[in-house]
């Protein structure tokens, strides 16, 4: 019997999951069909304003995926490319909603394909019933007081009310 090398499949998913959504969610699950592991990477960009902090979207998602022995979750404030070196990765996963995702998205995967010819960008489009849904656009809902309860993990819903204090108030 002859013996085959196996290479592992490993596929970083990068994002600022500020916070993580029903449609990362479903993008990653999905993922786990192609990949035998994903890394879930928060990106950190020191000029953006975050309503979570790092620390806080790291125990979501930990929190959401701890039955997943194939998911991990890591940040990083560098190259995508340079983190997919130190990694052992060499997929890029990356969702895409409308075809507005498509140029920057595109740009990127140009962009990271120039840097290393090792590394590959996989775009899974986003189920249909999240479509629309955009961590920006659930913090916006979420802050004015709206529901989000179908839009996110059922602890990023609670952090969320805690957070804009929504149904803490006595009186």
């Amino acid at each position: 019997m002859m013996q085959e090398n196996f290479v592992k499949r490993i596929a970083v998913y990068p994002g600022s999951f500020d916070p993580i959504t029903n449609g990362h969610v479903d993008i990653i699950k999905r993922g786990l069909r192609m990949f035998d592991e994903i890394i879930i990477l928060i990106a950190y960009n020191p000029s953006k304003v975050y309503l979570f902090s790092i620390e806080e979207r790291m125990e979501m998602i930990r929190d959401i995926f701890k039955d997943y022995k194939e998911i991990r979750v890591d940040c990083y404030s560098g190259l995508l490319v340079d983190y997919l070196k130190i990694s052992g990765a060499n997929i890029i996963l990356r969702g895409m909603r409308a075809l507005s995702d498509f140029e920057y998205e595109f740009q990127m995967a140009l962009m990271n394909r120039r840097q290393t010819k090792q590394i590959e960008t996989v775009f899974l489009m986003s189920g249909f019933k999240w479509f629309y849904t955009s961590s920006k656009l659930i913090k916006e809902v979420a802050s004015l007081g709206g529901t989000v309860k179908a839009l996110v993990p059922d602890n990023v819903n609670q952090k969320l009310m805690d957070k804009f204090n929504i149904g803490n108030n006595r009186g």
